[in-house]
């Protein structure tokens, strides 16, 4: 991408022998430096005691953790497929003894992201968790979020894929391409946009949680729906927790985070 990318690395505690990884994606609002999961959604706690290696991206906002066609003159150049699946692992494993076996976690526009890196790279990751995504990227509805997302941070939704027709849309649509999924532990997770168990007199986020991240939430419901669907049909097996509440909202996704997992370690023959 022409510039330095800074990563979070959180280790375990034994690091002595060769250990599974655990790459975690931020949503829409990546900020420099930053990574949600550790400011909002409780991974330093969590992974404390877990036998893996866990990088975090920081910044990317509106990116989608892909390769643009070409560079946006707001979001600059974006090559995340390449810096993330290519570039990234080999160091990580040589830095951290990583023994090769990784795993792909994602909310919001990074559980898409991470989706649609699964796809794209067979057998790079052995699961992926997803958690209030949207994985029809070339549908009508998945087309037209992932432009607004876009949008919101300035950035021109052409530069990435390009026009609404060009084939890059289906070429990164993770519904399209879902049996390249197959022997891939996958985690699904999303709320309904119903106020739940967080959204709450008292929590100072209420408002924005429920007037904006209650539209969004049953938005990713829907795709979510729909993408579980294809898994079916394909007879693809995914761990799926479609909750009847609970807003496009950080309390969630750290909930979601320990219910997800047993199928990451399980796929990674971790111990913890």
């Amino acid at each position: 991408m022409g510039r330095v990318v800074q990563v979070q690395v959180l280790l375990p505690a034994d690091q002595s022998k060769p250990r599974p990884t655990v790459y975690m994606l931020d949503g829409r609002n990546a900020e420099p430096g930053n990574n949600g999961w550790t400011e909002h959604g409780g991974a330093v706690g969590f992974f404390a005691d877990k036998d893996v290696n866990v990088v975090l991206t920081t910044g990317g906002a509106a990116s989608y953790y892909t390769d643009w066609k070409h560079p946006d003159r707001v979001l600059g150049t974006n090559k995340w497929e390449t810096f993330l699946t290519r570039e990234l692992p080999p160091v990580i494993d040589a830095r951290f003894n990583g023994n090769g076996r990784n795993a792909i976690e994602g909310t919001s526009m990074g559980a898409e992201a991470a989706m649609m890196l699964a796809t794209r790279t067979p057998g790079l990751y052995k699961a992926v968790a997803a958690h209030s995504g949207c994985y029809l990227l070339s549908s009508e509805l998945g087309q037209t979020q992932a432009r607004a997302i876009v949008q919101t941070w300035g950035g021109d939704p052409d530069n990435m894929f390009g026009k609404r027709d060009d084939p890059e849309w289906r070429a990164h649509d993770p519904a399209v391409h879902a049996e390249a999924l197959r022997g891939t532990a996958i985690y699904l997770s999303t709320g309904s946009g119903l106020p739940g168990e967080h959204d709450v007199p008292g929590n100072p986020e209420l408002r924005d949680a429920v007037f904006y991240g209650g539209p969004l939430e049953a938005g990713a419901n829907t795709c979510t729906r729909q993408f579980a669907d294809r898994l079916t049909q394909l007879d693809i097996p995914a761990t799926k927790n479609l909750r009847l509440a609970g807003t496009h909202s950080w309390p969630y996704w750290a909930d979601e985070l320990a219910r997800s997992w047993p199928t990451l370690a399980t796929a990674l023959e971790s111990s913890n």
